[in-house]
């Protein structure tokens, strides 16, 4: 008899929960990592809504001064890219370790 496997939180998109459910299918997870797995499908979550935002109301607007600005889901977007692709390293689906990106710490005197 096989154990059942997690179901994907429902607050996830069908895209979300099919990658999650994917994901727990092909790697064997602790719950640690199930809930690093379910961040990173957020954050997917959240890209593809701040995206779909970005493309209704553009990239900037205009302040009460006229005064192009920003728009905040351009913030939010690439804030949720850098949480997923954290989240995604820290999964280390691969599976092999991925070398140390700093150099070497100096010896103290």
């Amino acid at each position: 008899m096989t154990a059942r496997l997690p179901r994907p939180p429902s607050y996830l998109s069908a895209t979300a929960r099919a990658w999650w459910s994917g994901v727990v299918r092909d790697y064997e997870l602790d719950e640690s990592s199930l809930k690093l797995l379910t961040e990173a499908a957020t954050s997917w979550d959240r890209i593809q809504q701040a995206r779909v935002l970005l493309e209704t109301e553009g990239l900037t607007f205009k302040d009460r001064f006229n005064t192009p600005r920003r728009h905040p889901a351009v913030g939010i977007e690439s804030e949720a890219r850098i949480a997923f692709a954290r989240l995604l390293r820290e999964l280390d689906l691969e599976g092999s370790p991925l070398p140390d990106p700093r150099p070497p710490r100096r010896g103290r005197r």
